[in-house]
């Protein structure tokens, strides 16, 4: 019998049901759409209302208000990047009743804050610990808010520009590979010199997640990012078991507790979709809704650029574009601050955007141009259109309306149909190509958008599936210097792997999805251990190692010994000493060090083998005049040092050697740093033994210390026209409150590679309900 849970609610125009399933999804029926989206708004405020909040407060710039004085500069810096043209506009840019979508969406987050203040047994524990209380939102905080979005060329420009002008072209090489080949040129008129390491540091206070209980002035950049990517596929009715269309889709982020995504269903007059999306955010992004199913992975879009600016001697707020001094608008703002006086701030913009840094005493400012600051950009927002339409025409035509961030869809239809869109709003560069930052003096400006119909579209291919993971996945003879998508793409292999999966396969079934999307076999490391054919060494432990990878099948399970030796020793020996050897002589002696770590960053812990490969299966001149016996030195030397490092973690005792006693996934609370340990330990999750890395397609990408950073907290496997087939799986958890029975209870499944159903008719979704929410418009 599942329990009933009354509430008598303001907004609604008749009652709504919300039954939650035994895994913590909520299916909503109600008799409106309007009322279906007010629904979602309450429930995404009952099961994760401090996390919406926090979302709101950091794209707004109102931590300082909650937290103190030490986050008003990230406040400021939040403050920046906030869509800032007129509302109308805005709104028109999204389908056609987005609007409507997000005031009914906003109307009943707010009804649910407003019952807290009625009854404070509802306020989650997260604001008695921390001492505030939950906002009131408005419609145009989900629109205006921009810093959420996945962003990463502006890094790319500001890093290559320090990587040439410290190091020179050689390590840029090494540190980034560009697809298709391209020689980077200096813009005409820039000076490398005027760049300073820390040009971003107010874009990444902007666009990272707040570290709260830290020293924010020691850590400027927020939390750290780990690579975000996803894979997603579709499998055609001739190819599958069933003679359905299969879609899969994971999407990787960072892990965090409470989950990046929100699993729901939206059932009204119209409508009837389900699957995930952000909790803050109206709609479904990932899913299907009975006809169709849809699934994203970044599209990697170049969206943005950095303007370098002479500024006028006599007043840095003026800048010189196309021969006069043009004002800077300057723009005064006061920010609320926790048991202190507001703190006054002073935000600058420029013609092409938010100034992020300054330096009058050499006369030089930087701003940031982004598409995503344009109308119709917020993150997401624009699922709105694609999960409510019912054929791929309708598909497509919604698909023009994407802005950000830039994605490859994949779609199937119970109709037999499958089929790839990539969309995102892509600046034309008309004498550039946005790998480096530009002046702005006006000699380097956008000519407008490509339309999307001139990005690529794939339908009902032959080969009967389709594929992304993130790679430059441009069909042949795409005219790339025309369009100027971008240059900088994910490494190929977790695309690779996939396609062995399906290439060629027949009776592919639901379970064979949720088994690739979970699949550690990496095959970096498959190419880097052909190379150990015929090398041979003096040292037993050496010998013995080489023995270990030798015989190794390659996949990365959390049991696996060499598995354990082959991350230690490629992340942080063979790589390094690859590209020491092939840097010496391009840079001074001096400067060789810091070199291979600018093309060795930590982050590369994820993944990106391809230079290494390079120099693995093609060794060159960079490594001498004798690169093959060079080679096998750096192989012998490297590996005899990563069995040393790994006997120190993990003993001498090779039966104890197992990947997942290293690579572990622990799930921090935002909180877990203000509180004591005892509260610590309820709110964090984990640790548990992970497999995989940021090569495979069960991407676990990890930093320094092992600990997995980013993945797929959610997957999606739609069995497209039996949709209670489908299945799905969202760590840790459904609810973001601690004392929820869905706030970890995935966590276990995830972990080991499980899947749930995704129940979507209404006679399957009685028979698994446990809990029955009923709202009830209030009386007079």
């Amino acid at each position: 019998m599942d329990a009933k849970h009354p509430y008598a609610v303001e907004g609604l125009s008749g009652p709504v049901e919300i039954l939650v399933d035994r895994w913590g999804v909520p299916h909503v029926y109600a008799s409106s759409s309007d009322d279906a989206f007010f629904a979602q708004g309450f429930n995404a405020a009952r099961d994760r209302l401090w996390q919406i909040d926090l979302w709101r407060r950091r794209g707004l710039g109102l931590l300082a208000e909650a937290f103190g004085p030490s986050f008003v500069e990230k406040d400021r810096a939040s403050r920046l990047f906030l869509y800032r043209d007129e509302m109308r506009r805005e709104w028109l840019s999204y389908g056609s009743d987005t609007k409507r979508v997000v005031a009914a969406f906003v109307l009943g987050v707010n009804e649910y804050v407003r019952l807290t203040e009625e009854d404070p047994k509802l306020l989650p524990e997260e604001f008695r610990l921390a001492g505030y209380r939950p906002a009131y939102w408005s419609p145009e905080d989900v629109a205006r808010i921009r810093s959420h979005g996945l962003y990463k060329n502006l890094t790319f420009e500001a890093e290559r520009a320090r990587v040439l002008r410290e190091f020179g072209p050689e390590t840029d090489e090494l540190r980034s590979r560009l697809e298709p080949p391209r020689e980077v040129e200096v813009p005409e008129g820039l000076d490398l010199s005027l760049i300073p390491d820390d040009v971003l540091a107010v874009y990444a206070l902007a666009t990272t997640p707040p570290v709260l209980g830290a020293d924010v002035a020691a850590n400027p950049a927020g939390a750290e990012k780990p690579p975000e990517g996803s894979n997603n596929w579709v499998v055609s009715p001739s190819r599958t078991a069933t003679g359905r269309p299969i879609l899969a889709n994971d999407p990787h982020r960072a892990l965090s507790v409470p989950s990046l995504r929100y699993v729901a269903h939206l059932s009204a007059p119209g409508m009837d979709v389900i699957g995930a999306g952000e909790p803050a955010l109206p709609g479904i992004s990932i899913g299907h809704n009975g006809k169709i199913a849809f699934g994203l992975t970044i599209f990697s879009i170049d969206q943005e650029d950095l303007y370098v600016y002479e500024t006028n001697p006599e007043n840095p707020n003026e800048y010189r574009y196309k021969g006069r001094w043009e004002p800077m608008e300057v723009e005064h703002q006061s920010v609320p601050v926790r048991d202190g006086e507001p703190v006054e701030v002073e935000m600058k913009f420029t013609r092409h955007g938010p100034v992020v840094y300054e330096d009058p005493g050499k006369h030089v400012a930087f701003a940031v141009r982004a598409a995503w600051l344009e109308p119709g950009m917020a993150p997401y927002l624009g699922s709105m259109d694609y999960m409510r339409v019912k054929d791929w025409d309708g598909f497509l035509a919604a698909m023009n309306r994407w802005g950000s961030p830039g994605e490859n869809q994949v779609y199937a239809d119970d109709a037999g149909n499958i089929g790839w869109k990539p969309g995102g709003l892509v600046p034309r560069r008309p004498n550039w190509d946005g790998l480096l930052p530009v002046p702005g003096d006006g000699r380097y400006e956008w000519d407008g958008f490509l339309d999307a119909d001139e990005l690529p579209v794939e339908f009902n291919p032959q080969r009967g599936w389709v594929a992304t993971a993130n790679q430059m996945n441009l069909p042949e003879g795409y005219p790339h210097e025309e369009k100027g998508v971008g240059f900088e793409w994910y490494a190929p292999y977790r695309y690779e792997r996939v396609s062995e999966a399906l290439e060629g396969v027949e009776g592919h079934a639901l379970g064979d999805s949720v088994s690739l999307q979970n699949d550690h076999l990496s095959v970096p490391a498959r190419r880097i251990c052909a190379r150990l054919d015929g090398v041979r060494c003096d040292d037993p432990k050496t010998e013995e190692a080489l023995g270990m990878l030798r015989g190794w099948d390659h996949v990365l399970s959390p049991d696996s010994a060499p598995a354990a030796l082959f991350e230690v020793w490629y992340r942080l020996y063979l790589r390094p000493a690859l590209f020491e050897r092939a840097l010496e002589g391009t840079v001074p002696p001096e400067k060789l060090a810091d070199a291979v770590a600018a093309a060795t960053p930590l982050e590369d812990l994820a993944a990106d083998a391809r230079a290494d490969l390079d120099l693995l299966e093609k060794p060159d001149g960079r490594l001498g005049p004798e690169p093959e016996k060079t080679l096998v030195e750096i192989v012998v030397s490297s590996l005899g040092r990563a069995v040393e490092h790994l006997e120190g973690l993990l003993g001498s005792d090779r039966k104890g050697w197992e990947w997942g006693r290293l690579h572990h996934s622990l799930l921090t609370h935002p909180l877990s740093a203000l509180v004591d340990e005892e509260k610590r330990e309820r709110l964090n999750v984990g640790p548990a033994p992970r497999g995989g890395s940021g090569d495979t397609v069960g991407n676990t990408a990890y930093r320094a210390d092992f600990r997995q950073t980013g993945g797929s907290s959610f997957r999606i496997v739609v069995d497209v026209g039996e949709w209670d087939g489908s299945l799905f799986m969202n760590s840790p958890g459904q609810s973001g409150d601690p004392e929820s029975q869905h706030y970890s209870d995935l966590f276990e499944g995830w972990a080991e590679g499980g899947a749930f159903p995704l129940l979507y008719s209404r006679e399957e979704v009685e028979e698994a309900t446990e809990a029955r929410i009923v709202l009830e418009p209030k009386g007079p």
